[in-house]
């Protein structure tokens, strides 16, 4: 249980670094800029870290209940799988109803698609890491 609070904790504190990154980067921002009439002009950061934070610990637990029933031999290769899985029911579903609702920049749904990729597999290397239902510390 200490292994799984401790590693929700970085997961989520992870989720809002690399989101921070990802969205606050001058590409993103020239990317993006087409959402600049709807969006906020401040974030709430208390509420933000908290919503990732909780992230962390909703996906650190759904990796746990889905662990015996993901592909791979090991720890590592089951992380890679939960990630793939979560990237395309978080990140690719959203990508795709963007472009078909929106009139978005194919490179901004793009660089959606890469960086939704690649913080999905640093927490699914992360979970498969550290995280196990057999590990009882």
């Amino acid at each position: 249980m200490t292994i799984y609070v401790i590693i929700s904790i970085v997961s989520g504190l992870l989720f809002g670094t690399m989101d921070a990154f990802i969205h606050a980067n001058p590409l993103a921002r020239r990317l993006f800029s087409v959402y600049r009439p709807i969006a906020k002009e401040k974030i709430n950061v208390v509420a933000g870290s908290a919503i990732d934070l909780a992230y962390g610990f909703i996906l650190a637990a759904l990796f746990l209940q889905l662990y015996d029933m993901l592909p791979g031999m090991n720890g590592l290769l089951k992380g890679i799988s939960f990630a793939l899985l979560v990237w395309f029911f978080r990140v690719v579903m959203n990508v795709a109803s963007q472009w078909m609702m929106y009139t978005i920049p194919a490179a901004a749904l793009i660089y959606s698609l890469f960086t939704g990729l690649a913080e999905m597999l640093v927490l699914g290397l992360l979970y498969g890491w550290y995280l196990s239902p057999y590990i009882t510390i």
